[in-house]
């Protein structure tokens, strides 16, 4: 299902994935199945999403992002691509970013741009996420806990 409220560009969405009103999804930008994109959503171009991924509200996906199978992004999670951003000036490639299967992102979670977040990585609401993260480990507060 794609809202009509939505503005969805791209034909690569997969078969039962919900896109709700107010999103936008770019041309070049890859969907996987059984997906589920809430409301005020952006999804630019070089972006690959796999299957059974939930986005909540308010989060956008920037070029430079792959999000593999079965993770969970919290609402407002902000991702960013561009360490040393200026306005009009682009890098020549933007830095890879990469969740890895079954990880999860609290709410408000922000990730610098060049990280892998391994498989069922869990990080916590608000954290400000500054290196890789190892499969399955705890990371809250710019620190690794402990093992999921």
């Amino acid at each position: 299902m794609i809202h009509k409220l939505s503005d969805v560009q791209s034909e690569n969405i997969g078969s039962d994935t919900n896109i709700w009103q107010f999103c936008v999804v770019l041309p070049n930008a890859q969907i996987g199945n059984n997906c589920n994109i809430c409301s005020n959503c952006f999804i630019e171009n070089d972006v690959v999403i796999g299957d059974n991924v939930t986005v909540k509200n308010g989060v956008s996906i920037y070029d430079g992002m792959t999000i593999e199978d079965n993770v969970f992004i919290g609402p407002n999670v902000s991702f960013c691509n561009d360490k040393y951003p200026r306005s009009k000036k682009y890098p020549d490639e933007f830095l890879r970013t990469v969740i890895k299967k079954g990880a999860s992102i609290g709410a408000n979670a922000t990730i610098l741009p060049g990280i892998t977040i391994g498989e069922n990585a869990m990080v916590g609401a608000g954290s400000i996420v500054t290196k890789d993260i190892a499969p399955n480990k705890k990371y809250y507060n710019k620190q690794t806990v402990e093992e999921i």
